[in-house]
């Protein structure tokens, strides 16, 4: 079996190697290519390989950017060492990987996965797209500080402070975690796509709430659910039917 490795780190390259050795020993590792750069030459060329490992990261850029530029026909299996977040990212998208530092065992068990499947299929675009979005969407930048007119001053109030932001009679308003009430001078929708979603929820059409602010959530008819807040809200906040189970997934991720 024919194997190519794109790692940028010397030992790590030189680990997967002696484990791929030790696990098969009729595996051959052809090259070792330490960027994207070098990967576009190497696959820009006529080659005959059987599978690629390779990391995420490169020195200059993400090993996802060589596949703008060449088709590589082998499969591949990402080395990552990105959060739980960005595993089901790959999962979603059906691609093969291994968490950092790699073990052996899963290694194995990566390398009997490919020897049961058809060989000589790579990537398809669908996949190495959907998983471009998600980790574009992952690594986005967040507003941090909003700017707010309060009283007769300019308040600059971190996001990290925020319990929930909610419409109040068509204002927006936001109640920080030690129960100050301030105004937002923009569209909930607006605030919501600047928030990191990792952080913050929108429940239903009046309601963003942060994930520490869940105090508890309660079972409602109809496959409802009520949240219960911190600090306390005067009305009941109600997720939907069809809400719930995405809500649900978010608290539990």
């Amino acid at each position: 079996m024919n194997v190519v490795i794109i790692e940028d780190e010397i030992a790590a390259s030189e680990n997967l190697a002696y484990l791929l050795q030790r696990i098969d020993p009729f595996i051959k590792i052809v090259a070792v290519l330490e960027s994207v750069k070098a990967a576009v030459a190497y696959f820009g060329r006529p080659h005959e390989i059987d599978l690629v490992f390779s990391d995420i990261h490169l020195a200059d850029g993400l090993s996802f950017e060589i596949f703008d530029q060449v088709k590589i026909q082998a499969p591949m299996v990402f080395t990552t060492a990105y959060d739980q977040y960005t595993l089901r990212a790959f999962k979603l998208n059906s691609i093969d990987y291994l968490l950092k530092p790699i073990d052996k065992e899963e290694l194995s068990a990566s390398l009997d996965q490919f020897k049961s499947q058809a060989k000589g299929k790579g990537l398809i675009d669908e996949q190495v797209n959907g998983l471009m979005d998600l980790i574009k969407a992952k690594t986005k930048s967040y507003k941090t500080t909003y700017l707010l007119n309060h009283r007769d001053q300019l308040l600059p109030l971190k996001t990290e402070q925020f319990a929930y932001i909610y419409i109040d009679t068509g204002i927006v308003k936001v109640k920080t975690r030690d129960n100050q009430t301030y105004i937002l001078d923009k569209k909930l929708e607006e605030i919501e796509s600047e928030l990191d979603p990792n952080i913050f929820c929108r429940v239903n059409r009046q309601f963003i709430i942060s994930r520490d602010a869940v105090a508890n959530i309660k079972y409602h008819f109809g496959g409802k659910l009520l949240l219960n807040v911190k600090p306390p809200f005067e009305e009941r906040i109600v997720i939907s039917k069809a809400k719930a189970p995405e809500f649900k997934n978010w608290m539990d991720s």
